[in-house]
């Protein structure tokens, strides 16, 4: 087996791994432009998986509907001005 055909192999068993995330489509910036570049994605990406961490660390907001307190009411009586008073809290 050739030294060329090794290569292809390698690179068809690396597969994307080997493509790059970022692409320089226009101009030459120079190496402190790439890396500023990157530390800014960098940076931006670890500030939204701790925003998506801090959010799974909250405990969910239950709706006024979903209260336990919703259930405790007094029971209807019968009457004129019932269904007000059976409105009323506890």
């Amino acid at each position: 087996m050739s030294g060329r055909e090794g290569s292809q192999r390698d690179r068809a068993q690396t597969g994307a791994a080997d493509r790059p995330v970022l692409r320089v489509v226009r101009g030459a910036p120079t190496p402190e432009e790439l890396a500023a570049l990157l530390g800014a994605v960098a940076a931006r990406a670890a500030a939204r998986a701790a925003a998506r961490a801090s959010a799974l660390d909250r405990p969910l907001a239950t709706s006024g509907w979903a209260a336990p307190a919703t259930r405790l009411r007094r029971p209807v009586q019968p009457g004129p001005g019932a269904w007000r008073r059976s409105a009323l809290p506890g």
